[in-house]
């Protein structure tokens, strides 16, 4: 009696970073809920009460900025990002990981990795002087704010790294598939 083993099959590693970015950008999206209730709380203190808060303003853009550049390692996983291409769509699958392999690397991820590095002295010289709003009934604990950049950007360019992975995987998979079909010829 033979005994038949079955190997589960192993989850590529872009898989679960791809996971953990999704889950945390479904984490982050409930700051658009807390910006609507901002803005909106903001409206009617400044149309019914004829007192628009500074504090609230200013609460506004940091959720909204908070928002759009987490949101951008969640549009880079899902692609979802914005295409300015003519030719992209008609590429064969193989093509395309190509095409982002080589922007990926020689474009987007270096213009991350700089960010990140820069965003991070930023960060600091606001946490170290505890930098608060130029308005004195502004918000407190601008560093905070400025915190996001270099984590979004580091989410970001996680992000980046998975989509190299799957592009790679891409490649690997569609020459073993075409050494397949060649050898079955």
């Amino acid at each position: 009696m033979s005994k038949v083993l079955y190997s589960t099959p192993t989850v590529p590693m872009y898989c679960h970073i791809e996971r953990t970015i999704n889950l945390a950008s479904k984490a982050l999206a409930w700051t658009n809920l807390a910006l609507v209730a901002v803005i909106i709380i903001q409206v009617v203190l400044r149309k019914v009460f004829s007192n628009g808060q500074i504090a609230l303003e200013e609460l506004q853009w940091h959720l909204y900025a908070t928002a759009v550049i987490f949101g951008t390692a969640y549009a880079q996983v899902t692609n979802l990002h914005v295409r300015v291409d003519i030719f992209y769509h008609k590429f064969s699958e193989r093509k395309k990981a190509f095409v982002d392999l080589l922007g990926l690397l020689f474009l987007a991820i270096p213009f991350v990795v700089i960010v990140i590095l820069h965003s991070y002295d930023f960060a600091y010289e606001a946490w170290r002087v505890n930098e608060s709003s130029a308005s004195p009934s502004g918000l407190p604990y601008r560093w905070l704010i400025k915190g996001v950049i270099p984590l979004s950007f580091s989410l970001l360019l996680l992000s980046m790294v998975a989509k190299i992975l799957r592009d790679i995987d891409t490649l690997l998979n569609d020459e073993a598939q075409q050494g397949a079909h060649h050898g079955s010829k």
